[in-house]
C-alpha cells in the first residue's frame, strides 16, 4: 500500500507537471502576436541608421526565426512529457529513462528523427532568411552600373571641390591646395588651361553659366574671375579601369598615390592673371558661386561672412551677417536670386534677394555639427551635409524640422544633387561615395578598391547629367579626380 500511494502521488504530480507545461504553451500561443507587435514598436521606436524599408525586411525575417525557435522548443516539451509518461509506467519495475539516457529504444529514434528534421528545416530557414538579408543589403555597385571611366592626374596637392562647365565646349574645373585651379579634358582627361593667378589654396571653383569664365576662391582672401579659351583634343579609346578592379576595401599607403611630378600639367596653357579679383574678406575665402544670369557673385569665408558683389565693377553689393562661426560653402539657386549659406556654427542660412526692398534671411537648425555644405535642388528643397554624419532634406516652406534624414557612417563633406533624377551624392571622409534618393533610400556605393576608386578623403562631388560618358565626377586629397558613368535607369530599377 505505501508503494502504490506513492505511485498514485507520483503520477499526481507528473499530471501537475503536464497541466502547468500545457498552459504554458497557451499561454505562449495566446501572447505571441502581442508580443512581437511589442518587439516591433519598440524596435520601430528606435534611432537607427537603416532606411524604413531594410528594417521592415529585418524585423520579418527575425520574426522568423523566433517563430522556428519556439516550434523547437514546443517539441523539446512534448519530448520530456513523453518521457515523463514512460518513467510512470516504468516505476513500479524500478526503472526509469532520463533524457540523457535514450541512445537506444523507439524513442530515441523518434526523438532523432524529430530533431534531424527539426536541424533540417532550421538550415532551410536559416539558409533563406540569410538569402534574403543578403539580398536586401545587395550592393548595387555592379561594375554594369558604376564604372570608372577616366583618371584626372597632375594636381600637385588635394583637391577641394571640382565642376563642370556649363557651356560649350564642356570642360572639367577642378581647384587644388596646390594654388592652381585646372581645366581637363573629360573625354581625353588631358589638362587643356593652368590657372595659377592665386597665391593661396583654390579652394573653389565655378564655372559662368553662359560665357567661358570660371570664378575660383582662395585662401589668399580673395575670389577671381578668369577667362579661359580651350581646344578640345582628339578623343583616344578609354582603357577598361573595372579590369583592373580586385576586392573592395583594401588599404593604399601614401607612397602609392599619383606623382604630382612629371605630370602633364605642366605643358598645358597657363592663365596668370584675373579679368577682376573680388576683395573685401578678411579670412580665408572657402567657397564661391555665381547667381542667376551671372552678373553677381557671392562668396563665403572663415570671417563668418559671405560678400554679394557686381561682376561688372568688382564692387561689394552686400555683406551678409549673421552666422556665429566660419563659413564652409556657399551655393545658389539655378532659377530664382537666393543663397544658402553654411557654417561651422551648426546651421545654413537662406538668403532671399528676389525682392530688391527687402533682403530676407531665414535659418535653419537640425544639425549638430559644423554644415559642410547645403544645396539647391528642383523646387523648394535644399540638401544639407554635415561632420555630424547626416544628411537633411528640408522644404523651404517648413523648416521646423527636416522631411528626409540619411545617417551614415563618417562626416559628409561637400555633396551634390543630380537635379533631373534627384539622387544626392554623398562624399565622406572615409573615402566612400554614396548614393541616395530624396527620401532617404541608399541607391549605390561607388567602387574602391586597390586600383580604383580614392585613396585618402573625398572632398566634393558634381553631377553633370547630360555627359554620354562621364555623368558623376569626384575629387578628393588623393591629388585626382575620377569621373564616373553611373546608369541611372539601372540604378533607379535596383531601387
Amino acid at each position: 500500500m505505501p508503494i502504490e500511494s506513492g505511485s498514485c502521488a507520483s503520477a499526481r504530480q507528473a499530471k501537475q507537471k503536464r497541466k502547468s507545461h500545457s498552459l504554458s504553451i497557451r499561454r505562449t500561443n495566446s501572447s505571441e502576436q502581442e508580443r512581437a507587435g511589442l518587439q516591433r514598436d519598440m524596435l520601430e521606436g528606435q534611432d537607427s541608421k537603416l532606411p524604413s524599408s531594410v528594417r521592415n525586411t529585418l524585423l520579418e525575417l527575425f520574426g522568423q526565426i523566433e517563430r522556428e525557435f519556439e516550434n523547437l522548443y514546443i517539441e523539446n516539451l512534448e519530448l520530456r512529457r513523453e518521457i515523463d509518461t514512460l518513467n510512470e509506467r516504468l516505476a513500479g519495475e524500478g526503472q526509469t529513462i532520463d533524457g540523457a539516457e535514450l541512445s537506444k529504444g523507439q524513442l530515441k529514434t523518434k526523438a532523432s528523427h524529430s530533431t534531424s528534421q527539426l536541424s533540417q528545416k532550421l538550415k532551410t530557414t536559416y539558409k533563406a532568411s540569410t538569402s534574403k538579408i543578403v539580398s536586401s543589403f545587395k550592393t548595387t555597385t555592379s561594375r554594369a552600373i558604376c564604372q570608372l571611366v577616366k583618371e584626372y592626374v597632375g594636381h600637385r596637392d588635394g583637391i577641394w571641390d571640382v565642376s563642370v562647365a556649363k557651356t560649350q565646349p564642356v570642360v572639367l574645373g577642378t581647384a587644388s591646395a596646390d594654388h592652381t585651379a585646372l581645366l581637363w579634358s573629360i573625354e581625353t582627361g588631358k589638362c587643356l588651361v593652368k590657372y595659377v593667378g592665386h597665391v593661396g589654396s583654390v579652394n573653389s571653383i565655378k564655372f559662368h553659366p553662359t560665357e567661358q569664365v570660371a570664378l575660383t576662391a582662395s585662401g589668399d582672401q580673395t575670389a577671381h574671375i578668369w577667362r579661359y579659351i580651350v581646344q578640345l583634343p582628339t578623343p583616344q579609346p578609354t582603357a577598361d579601369c573595372n579590369q583592373m578592379s580586385g576586392e573592395d576595401e583594401v588599404e593604399i599607403s601614401d607612397k602609392d598615390e599619383p606623382d604630382g611630378d612629371g605630370d602633364g600639367s605642366s605643358d598645358c596653357p597657363t592663365v596668370r592673371a584675373p579679368l577682376t579679383s573680388l576683395k573685401s574678406h578678411q579670412g580665408v575665402v572657402i567657397a564661391a558661386d555665381w547667381l542667376v544670369g551671372g552678373k553677381q557673385a557671392v562668396t563665403a569665408s572663415w570671417d563668418r561672412t559671405a560678400n554679394l558683389y557686381d561682376v561688372e565693377t568688382s564692387e561689394l553689393v552686400h555683406s551678409l551677417t549673421g552666422h556665429d562661426q566660419e563659413l564652409t560653402h556657399c551655393c545658389t539657386h539655378p532659377t530664382q536670386r537666393l543663397v544658402v549659406t553654411s557654417s561651422r556654427d551648426t546651421t545654413f542660412r537662406l538668403w532671399d534677394f528676389r525682392d530688391p526692398s527687402i533682403h530676407s534671411v531665414n535659418v535653419f537648425q537640425g544639425h549638430t555639427d559644423t554644415v559642410t555644405s547645403a544645396v539647391f535642388t528642383v523646387g523648394d528643397n535644399v540638401v544639407s551635409g554635415s561632420d555630424d554624419r547626416t544628411v537633411k532634406v528640408w522644404d523651404l516652406k517648413n523648416m521646423r524640422s527636416p522631411i528626409a534624414t540619411i545617417r551614415t557612417d563618417s562626416a559628409v563633406n561637400r555633396i551634390n544633387v543630380c537635379v533631373g533624377q534627384r539622387i544626392i551624392a554623398l562624399p565622406h571622409d572615409n573615402r566612400q561615395v554614396r548614393l541616395f534618393d530624396m527620401s532617404g533610400v541608399r541607391l549605390a556605393r561607388l567602387p574602391r578598391s586597390n586600383r580604383q576608386g580614392h585613396r585618402r578623403m573625398v572632398c566634393c562631388s558634381a553631377w553633370c547629367e547630360d555627359h554620354p560618358i562621364c555623368n558623376l565626377f569626384t575629387c578628393g586629397f588623393d591629388r585626382q579626380a575620377i569621373g564616373w558613368n553611373i546608369n541611372i535607369p539601372a540604378l533607379l530599377q535596383e531601387k
